[in-house]
């Protein structure tokens, strides 16, 4: 096995296509996997079923193409003993294909790879959590102007905020259900902490915010925590988070010793 393979390859992909591209020591990007007649850049072989990826035997696939993606593909893929890095975390909150994804992995020898993406400190939540954890709580904050678009139009009136102001909250599994493409952070900090029923969510729109803010409280055995991270956009895609991305690219880097 040797190469790197995306699905899909939207901002994130094309990122870590370029980054990985600039190091002659970095593994790369050689295989992407396209929905049925969609085109695709240059230089990599396309593919537009799993099983030609299948047959490339790429030493990892990074999913970049949301749960959809995940569903139709992780499990194939895995049971082929392929490696599998999941970016849309928050397609584990649906219990059947997470457990569906572990089967296939387990099957075929295969690791499955959630991606941390925009937050970091779950490695303290998932130690905490051997002591016992009495509550944690995720809350996102970003501008206005990036809740546009989302379910949040139909709470507030974003454009009439004069202060920070929390517009919903849920547990994990009910944010992915509600916001799903807000839905990663969320879902990466429950199934690192109490799980996606016992970890709250608050969703906050604040015009004073020069970022998309994460912060994770954490209380249990250990004491308490709160972790904070305040994220500038993708160079290029404000839609997409630039630590997210770099998270994305350490993972391949890891993956590969290098």
């Amino acid at each position: 096995m040797s190469g790197v393979a995306t699905i899909g390859f939207g901002a994130m992909a094309r990122s870590l296509a370029e980054s990985l591209g600039r190091d002659p020591r970095a593994p790369q990007i050689t295989d992407c996997l396209l929905r049925p007649g969609a085109a695709g850049p240059s230089g990599l072989r396309l593919h537009h079923r799993a099983e030609t990826l299948i047959d490339a035997r790429p030493a990892l696939v990074v999913e970049c193409a949301g749960p959809a993606a995940i569903a139709e593909h992780g499990p194939a893929l895995l049971s082929a003993g392929i490696d599998l890095a999941i970016v849309s975390v928050g397609a584990l909150c649906d219990d059947a294909l997470h457990a569906r994804l572990l089967c296939a992995a387990r099957d075929g020898g295969a690791q499955m790879l959630p991606v941390t993406g925009a937050i970091g400190g779950l490695d303290l939540l998932e130690a905490a959590r051997l002591a016992g954890l009495d509550s944690v709580t995720y809350r996102g904050i970003k501008p206005p102007p990036a809740w546009a678009g989302s379910p949040a139009e139909q709470l507030i009136d974003l454009g009439a905020l004069r202060g920070a102001t929390v517009f919903y909250r849920g547990t994990a599994r009910q944010a992915a259900g509600a916001f799903p493409k807000n839905a990663n952070v969320a879902a990466a900090a429950a199934l690192a902490g109490t799980g996606l029923d016992a970890t709250q969510v608050e969703l906050v729109a604040d015009p004073e915010a020069t970022g998309n803010r994460h912060e994770i409280l954490a209380r249990g055995a250990f004491g308490e925590m709160r972790f904070e991270v305040t994220n500038r956009p993708l160079p290029g895609n404000p839609r997409t988070s630039w630590l997210a991305a770099l998270s994305v690219e350490a993972l391949v880097r890891a993956h590969a010793g290098r």
